[in-house]
């Protein structure tokens, strides 16, 4: 492999893994029922839509969750492999493979958008208490549902707050019940994106 289908390969990675994380990031903040009308929340919908509306059109949602944006991500997999593969010289490989890989590097970039904003979210608490910012309020937003059930069952200590650290230890536990699904399923290492 040449250096220009090494840079190919890697604009491929870069530019699309930074849509599906603006994609993810979108439907998580909507389970989230984070605030619509945040200036950053306005964004990712004016930045995701001209994909995701015509894809809302033939997919519906399901139980509040908006499924259309787990296919787009799925779609932003699929395509990113394919390109990568036809870079990297190996032509195209079963569609239904790459969709099963396109799932769970989907998966595996949920894990991956919880761990950051659970880390911003602590810095912030540290740097920025209380902060209005829209960007620490959305972050805040975001993490809530997965912590509200550990500061549920944890004891109180004082204004001392681990739950993050259980957080954690959960969000590193399904990303290696990922990593072990996309192994079982013959995924090439560095193929999927948020991997």
């Amino acid at each position: 492999m040449g250096a220009a289908a090494d840079i190919g390969t890697y604009l491929v990675q870069t530019l699309f893994e930074l849509y599906l994380f603006v994609v993810v990031t979108r439907f998580l903040l909507q389970v989230a029922r984070a605030d619509f009308y945040n200036p950053i929340s306005q964004t990712l919908v004016k930045v995701t839509n001209p994909l995701l509306m015509p894809i809302r059109k033939v997919v519906p949602g399901f139980g509040g969750l908006d499924i259309a944006s787990i296919v787009l991500g799925v779609i932003i997999q699929v395509v990113a492999m394919s390109l990568i593969l036809v870079m990297q010289g190996y032509g195209l490989y079963n569609p239904a493979k790459l969709a099963l890989w396109g799932l769970i590097g989907l998966l595996q970039m949920i894990a991956n958008v919880y761990f950051f904003a659970l880390i911003v979210s602590i810095v912030l608490s540290w740097i920025a208490p209380g902060s209005y910012h829209p960007a620490a309020l959305l972050i805040s937003q975001l993490v809530d549902p997965i912590m509200r059930p550990i500061r549920a069952i944890l004891p109180s200590l004082g204004g001392l707050d681990i739950s993050p650290i259980f957080a954690f230890i959960g969000i590193n536990i399904s990303k290696i019940i990922i990593s072990h699904l996309g192994a079982a399923s013959g995924l090439p290492p560095g193929l999927v994106l948020g991997i």
